[in-house]
């Protein structure tokens, strides 16, 4: 897991944000966007939950708060009524609606809300990785990332289900968000376009459209990325570093989002079903090809098609229209293949030759019927009569000449 050292771990502030995993540009885990937002939002609540556990337990508290009645909140913000106990909640609360940042690092310039935001930035210039799995050995920079991990990978703990959809969670706070797929809430909306959006991340991604911010490069392709966890990922491309494996088949992956959609195979689990018809998908990009067979129908008779052009094709069946013309004899077709086959007539181009006697034909169909001479198989009367026309044609053609 990739963790993003750079936010506030503070709740009160705004909701934590992690770095995207996935390269910005790349289609390739898109049917599982959704599902990757609500584990990282599942990541977040955890984080939020840790962090401020930790922030109340080093806070200090005065005598004269420590003898007030603790379970009274008598501080309120006048801005959005919000309560609290104590000054110093009160007044890194405030800086919400203020947008002050007092402090700041000294080796980027950025700036922050709270102290502790800057020492856990500060390990991102650093590469400091104070917190390691016992288990794995894994490293990371904050503790609440370390007690993630092991909750995610070793434990597999999730105690927290979906009564719609049967989901876990590890946290209720996921829980919560993940419970905005079912009821269509939408609580972050974009400040420049009114766009809303269901996730966080995903609001923070869309911003870039407008602001065309890449400050992350790949040194060796010179790609750009808005976020620092997309570009560890991409880097992996020319590493050639591929960290999650199938305890299956032991097939390798850059991502883990690929690695899941992978081991459908070795399942058979088709989680994406067509509600029209239900037809079953391994993925989601698999589904939305497949609705447009029943979204483009012909309303004549009926039958269904998986392109707009093959649809458009179609149709001149019943309206008759052949807009492909042959220059030479001013011969009408409705496809243009039946144009080019055509063509061959007056080229007396023979593509197609029995590897028998040498024969050549002009369509692969003249060539199945000829082989039949060689193999012995008995023409149905159908196909009789089309030998019959064409040595007819043939004849006609040298008596004219005549």
């Amino acid at each position: 897991q990739l963790w993003n050292q750079e936010r506030s771990s503070n709740l009160d502030q705004e909701e934590p944000e992690a770095p995207q995993i996935k390269e910005e540009q790349e289609q390739l885990c898109s049917s599982q966007e959704g599902e990757q937002l609500v584990l990282k939002e599942e990541i977040h609540a955890f984080m939020v939950t840790a962090a401020e556990e930790r922030d109340h337990k080093h806070q200090p508290t005065p005598d004269s708060e420590c003898k007030s009645d603790k379970s009274k909140k008598s501080l309120k913000c006048d801005v959005c009524g919000k309560a609290y106990k104590y000054n110093y909640e009160m007044e890194r609360h405030y800086r919400i609606h203020t947008g002050e940042k007092p402090f700041s690092c000294k080796t980027c310039g950025k700036m922050f809300a709270r102290s502790g935001s800057v020492v856990k930035h500060m390990r991102i210039h650093t590469g400091e990785k104070p917190y390691s799995c016992k288990v794995c050995g894994k490293s990371f920079r904050q503790t609440n990332g370390l007690t993630v991990h092991m909750i995610t990978i070793h434990t597999g703990e999730k105690p927290y289900l979906c009564e719609t959809c049967g989901k876990s969670f590890t946290q209720g706070g996921s829980l919560l968000v993940h419970m905005r797929t079912h009821s269509g809430e939408k609580p972050y909306t974009c400040n420049t376009c009114g766009e809303r959006f269901c996730y966080l991340l995903a609001l923070k991604k869309h911003k870039a459209v407008h602001t065309g911010e890449n400050p992350f490069f790949c040194t060796t392709c010179g790609k750009t990325f808005t976020q620092r966890g997309s570009l560890l990922v991409h880097m992996r491309i020319h590493s050639g570093e591929k960290p999650y494996s199938c305890k299956t088949c032991g097939k390798s992956f850059t991502k883990k989002c690929t690695l899941l959609v992978h081991v459908r195979i070795h399942t058979g689990e088709k989680p994406y079903t067509c509600k029209v018809c239900g037809k079953s998908f391994t993925q989601r990009g698999g589904l939305v090809v497949h609705m447009k067979t029943h979204s483009l129908k012909c309303d004549v008779c009926r039958k269904s098609f998986k392109k707009s052009f093959q649809i458009k094709e179609h149709y001149r069946i019943h309206t008759g229209e052949k807009p492909h013309s042959c220059e030479i004899c001013q011969r009408s077709f409705s496809h243009r293949s039946n144009l080019l086959r055509h063509m061959r007539i007056h080229t007396k181009e023979k593509l197609h030759s029995c590897q028998t006697c040498g024969k050549t034909f002009s369509q692969n169909s003249h060539l199945l019927v000829h082989m039949r001479i060689h193999t012995g198989e008995n023409c149905s009367l159908s196909q009789l009569c089309l030998i019959l026309s064409k040595s007819l044609q043939s004849s006609l053609t040298v008596c004219g000449s005549l």
